[in-house]
């Protein structure tokens, strides 16, 4: 890289657990956004999905990735059977059924 190039060259970082707080302004928009009806919102340049494209969604892998821990679980064994018996990744099974269950709001 030239001496040009990099003289211009701006880096930026951003730690998610750590976010920048909102400007006043930008805090006055986002109270603005949040009492605008939704009937004023224009649409009308996002094309409408079909019930096809619709049940066809998954959610999305790989853009969240939380931080993993090792632990300890004790399992009734028909259980672990039945979920092994999807063969690899039984493991990430229990955490995506315990991650909906989790998002539901339902502890037990």
């Amino acid at each position: 890289m030239s001496k040009d190039n990099s003289e211009r060259l701006v880096r930026h970082s951003f730690d998610p657990q750590n976010p920048p707080r909102p400007t006043p302004e930008q805090e006055a928009e986002l109270r603005a956004l949040a009492t605008m009806p939704e009937e004023s919102i224009d649409t009308s340049d996002i094309p409408e999905l079909s019930d096809e494209q619709l049940a066809r969604m998954v959610r999305a892998r790989g853009t969240y990735r939380p931080t993993k821990a090792s632990t300890s679980i004790r399992l009734d064994s028909d259980v672990l059977a039945w979920l092994k018996a999807g063969g690899r990744g039984w493991q990430t099974r229990i955490n995506d059924i315990l991650r909906q269950e989790m998002l539901k709001g339902r502890v037990s």
